[in-house]
């Protein structure tokens, strides 16, 4: 690169950063979020085309942020050192809501959990299973990951759910699985997921109280729609 678009290179990469520090993101097309985040590692050269060739290629944001290093490194202008930027920041945003939502009571705060998990689960192209384990007043001790791929009713273990929460001394826990249609409706396998899930907490004295699929910023909860106390109510008459 010459002296002269050097240095033109720099404004722009100045101007984009003083437009953040001076309003936050409000205002920036999202081909400039990843534009910014590139020029963090990447010395001098212009990065605006890399950015717009990224969400071309991967659709949205997210998708960007999700995609893995060796396709990213595809993209022209785009290499190991500055792809380090864009898995950085969603990392850091990732632990950052997740510790809002550990130690808080996640049944009074479901704004902050709903943020979790729609920013941990919502854009992956696989399915996830995920329990936050609470306390006996309710408030988030851990999350954990148990569970990825498709998830059927012979692929999540109830056995291993009840261990993990033995192992946290969880007095209840919620259930989060992401469906990569982006549709949340449950199905059949969801529905009996669920039930097997909450009769074996049950059986163990841990509480069940919620199971939410995520989609694409919306979710379905099978508390809201009555489920799980229509489940407990089920097992409580067979008792």
């Amino acid at each position: 690169m010459d002296k002269k678009n050097r240095h033109k290179s720099e404004g722009h990469r100045q101007r984009l950063r003083d437009r953040f520090l001076a309003g936050g993101l409000e205002g920036f097309h999202d081909y400039e979020v990843i534009e910014l985040l590139l020029t963090l590692f990447t010395p001098r050269k212009d990065c605006k085309d890399p950015a717009k060739d990224l969400l071309k290629r991967f659709k949205s944001l997210q998708g960007v942020f999700e995609a893995p290093v060796s396709e990213l490194c595809e993209i022209d202008g785009v290499g190991p050192k500055n792809v380090f930027g864009l898995k950085l920041i969603p990392a850091v945003s990732n632990r950052f809501l997740e510790k809002k939502v550990v130690k808080s009571e996640a049944l009074n705060n479901a704004a902050a959990l709903f943020d979790f998990l729609y920013h941990s689960m919502s854009a992956r192209d696989r399915e996830c299973f995920k329990v936050l384990f609470l306390d006996a007043k309710n408030r988030v001790m851990a999350v954990e990951t148990l569970f990825e791929g498709t998830l059927t009713a012979s692929s999540v273990y109830p056995r291993e759910v009840v261990r993990a929460a033995l192992n946290h001394r969880a007095a209840a826990v919620i259930f989060a699985h992401n469906h990569p249609s982006g549709d949340p409706e449950p199905s059949r396998a969801d529905m009996d997921i669920t039930r097997r899930l909450v009769l074996a907490c049950m059986t163990m004295g841990i509480t069940v109280h919620e199971h939410l699929v995520v989609g694409n910023n919306r979710y379905y909860s099978f508390a809201d729609h009555g489920h799980i106390a229509r489940m407990c109510r089920q097992f409580e008459q067979l008792d």
